[in-house]
């Protein structure tokens, strides 16, 4: 196991990374490194990488079509609006404690329903996060603690609630690679398998909340964050085109409500963020809450939102795609069984484990799934684990390491809107702090669920 492949290259991509190397550069570098030391030979291994790129095209208009609905809702004047709110209570002296934790549980909230509810999954952030940083700023909020708040509500959504990221997670990948896998599905509740781990993200979440990040944390006032907060408070933040938030009217708000709801239920419909988007979009325009004439530079502003999160998703999908080309998950696996020899605790550990190595490496729980599944189920079976433990296991091992990840977007949604002044390191405030409280605790509870279901 200390010289396979896809080991060396997760151990090498997260050390640039950590070096400061930029993410893309470093998924790059630590792919050709697996490949060849796998012996694919450079053609091979680049070829594999741009297999994994082209593969991921469809991420990349699906990224760029989220950040133009929600540039398009930023254009309405609603997220303006929720900060404006919060920074004119705090201009008031409105800076109690029930204020703070008042704004962490909306924050929460938001980051839940983006994968569920409003389909915009983390384009939210960088347009809601960027006008309140003063006001995390004037309440000395450490803004480790504000990733951690939105990376729980990013990635325990989707591995607990089955609808809409959830329901692609849990019943279209999940469950469906696990039946093909040669377990019966029909009667296995995804929700009651994933309760336990889900618990553990919500230890980490209080962990975070009330002990690690506790004590204020004191950041420089920016011209760029003077400027956020006019802008806010005139009701024009993020986009010169806004309407005012004290003379928002109605009909847009109601616009910008019917928006959100249409994508919803395309997306419900059609299983299709893509169309989903789209949709509210067309809404939007329709409408005229985005002019016609003004389209096109709210369509670019949402692609250019998006553009890096996007590209660094792509090149994750070819980081993927060499790891696959190895063949040596298998065998990284292997190497683990033969470690435990019919130890169920043991073999438990060891999949969640080997989960978090390679979803930190992929970058995406989603893409990481029907690698692990195809192996684990057989294992688990031989070994003799429930249905519903291996289902456990298999979630649970896809989602560790995506909170805590370079690559993911549930770290790199966090950065995106954290550090718009230059004041928020993506590997040192959002990475390790969300590796530390939810990958340990999910560990921890998802053997557990592996041992009592």
């Amino acid at each position: 196991m200390t010289i396979n492949a896809v080991l060396l290259a997760v151990v090498i991509m997260l050390g640039l990374s950590l070096a400061r190397v930029h993410v893309v550069l470093s998924l790059l570098i630590g792919a050709l490194a697996g490949g060849l030391i796998a012996g694919l030979g450079m053609t091979d291994t680049l070829n594999a990488f741009q297999e994994g790129i082209r593969n991921g095209a469809q991420i990349a208009l699906s990224y760029a079509l989220l950040g133009a609905f929600a540039v398009a809702i930023a254009h309405s004047g609603l997220p303006q609006s929720l900060a404006g709110a919060v920074i004119k209570r705090i201009d008031a002296g409105g800076t109690s404690g029930m204020i703070k934790y008042m704004l962490f549980a909306g924050l929460i909230t938001m980051s839940c329903f983006s994968q569920n509810l409003i389909p915009i999954h983390i384009a939210f952030i960088p347009l809601l996060v960027p006008p309140l940083l003063l006001a995390f700023n004037r309440m000395h909020i450490d803004r480790r603690l504000i990733a951690c708040l939105l990376t729980f509500g990013l990635v325990t959504t989707y591995m607990f609630i089955p609808y809409g990221f959830g329901d692609i997670y849990l019943n279209q990948i999940m469950l469906k690679n696990v039946g093909e896998a040669g377990i019966d599905i029909s009667n296995i509740s995804v929700t009651k398998a994933m309760a336990i781990p889900a618990l553990g993200m919500f230890v980490g979440l209080l962990v975070a909340v009330f002990i690690s990040y506790r004590k204020p944390r004191q950041y420089q006032q920016l011209a760029i964050d003077k400027a956020a907060h006019d802008e806010v408070l005139e009701g024009d933040a993020l986009s010169k085109t806004a309407a005012s938030a004290q003379t928002q009217s109605k009909m847009k708000t109601l616009v910008a409500l019917a928006a959100i709801v249409t994508a919803f239920v395309v997306q419900m419909y059609t299983d299709s963020l893509l169309l989903g988007s789209m949709f509210g979009f067309g809404v939007f325009m329709a409408t005229g809450v985005v002019k016609w004439s003004e389209a096109d530079t709210v369509f670019n502003d949402g692609i250019k939102l998006m553009a890096m999160i996007g590209f660094i998703m792509i090149t994750a999908q070819g980081f993927a795609e060499v790891m696959k080309a190895t063949e040596q998950i298998q065998p990284l696996v292997d190497g683990a069984a033969s470690l435990f020899a019919g130890n169920k605790a043991m073999a438990a550990f060891i999949m969640l484990l080997i989960g978090l190595i390679v979803t930190m490496g992929i970058g995406s729980s989603f893409s990481t799934i029907p690698i692990l599944a195809a192996i684990y189920v057989p294992l688990c079976i031989s070994l003799g684990f429930s249905p519903l433990a291996t289902v456990a296991i298999i979630g649970t091992a896809g989602a560790l390491g995506d909170a805590g990840s370079p690559a993911s977007d549930s770290t790199l949604g966090p950065t995106s809107g954290l550090n718009i002044d230059g004041q928020h390191d993506h590997i040192k405030d959002s990475v390790v702090p969300t590796f530390l409280h939810y990958n340990i605790p999910l560990l921890a509870f998802g053997w557990i669920a592996a041992m009592v279901l």
